[in-house]
């Protein structure tokens, strides 16, 4: 038999739809909040298809490098053994006027299959202790008028909608 940090677990985790997902573990048979490393590259591409990103892949490479170099931005990763299941991209952002500071969450996405299962919560909480620690008075997040559940997941974990937002283009 392998030694003890060999074993892996799998759980049957309950997805949102009823259905189970088969969820390999860690040798702790826990699910891992971690900083990203480049080796998580092609799961978080997968995740940010899933948030109706694609190509994504073509660049991941150097946008990871760029993120896990900045001083002002973090990126976790919800993994279940050398399962990547879901991502969190933070960005921390200093404010002229106000004593905080704002902790912007950029991209949040979790594994369609387990949505539901508390890995979305898990990552969020780590990713408001972060902020906290940096100095954030305020946690906000940009999400599209179409991810309802989304919109009914930041309900639920206190944030408010903020209307008017406004973007313009720097394409030619």
């Amino acid at each position: 038999m392998g030694s003890a940090a060999a074993v892996r677990r799998a759980v049957h985790v309950p997805t949102g739809s009823g259905a189970f997902y088969y969820l390999h573990m860690n040798e702790n048979g826990k699910l891992e909040i971690r900083n990203a490393v480049m080796a998580d590259r092609h799961a978080i591409a997968a995740l940010m298809v899933a948030l109706d990103y694609p190509g994504t892949e073509a660049f991941i490479e150097t946008r990871l490098a760029q993120l896990l170099a900045h001083p002002d931005a973090a990126l976790l990763v919800a993994a279940a053994g050398d399962d990547v299941v879901g991502v969190l991209s933070l960005h921390f952002l200093p404010q002229l006027a106000l004593a905080g500071d704002i902790g912007r969450i950029s991209y949040f996405c979790v594994d369609d299959r387990i949505r539901g299962a508390g890995v979305g919560q898990r990552l969020l909480a780590q990713g408001e202790a972060l902020a906290r620690q940096r100095g954030c008075d305020r946690l906000e997040v940009h999400c599209h008028r179409r991810r309802e559940r989304a919109h009914a997941f930041y309900r639920r974990e206190g944030f408010v909608e903020v209307p008017k937002y406004f973007a313009k283009s720097l394409r030619d």
